[in-house]
């Protein structure tokens, strides 16, 4: 939420805590099943609209090797490629949802808890 970067050692590897305000990222058990729960349903919808797009590109004739393919292609590469913004954006989203307590981040970014 600092806006810091370095947050990844790779890229399934999401750092303890921020270098800049030392904000633990997996705030309570489970954090993990809802940095799962958006990548699952921004990859769904990303896959409907490829859906779409592919079905109204190519109607009436429907090529469904090539559709299927993409949709398959899709289903596997961009939950991966989407997994560390997951992560992230489930950290603001759980921050907005359970605010921050005095002692979650470094002296100097407590300006947080107000908002």
């Amino acid at each position: 939420m600092c806006g810091a970067g370095d947050l990844f050692r790779g890229w399934f590897t999401l750092v303890e805590r921020c270098p800049r305000c030392s904000l633990r990222f997996e705030r309570i058990d489970g954090h993990a099943s809802g940095a799962l729960g958006i990548n699952t349903i921004v990859s769904v919808v990303v896959l409907f609209f490829v859906g779409v797009v592919g079905f109204i590109i190519t109607f009436p004739e429907l090529p469904l090797v090539p559709l299927t393919s993409t949709a398959v292609g899709v289903s596997v590469l961009f939950p991966i490629f989407f997994y560390p913004f997951s992560k992230t954006i489930w950290t603001a989203i759980d921050i907005r949802l359970r605010p921050l307590e005095p002692g979650e981040v470094a002296p100097g970014y407590s300006d947080w808890l107000d908002r």
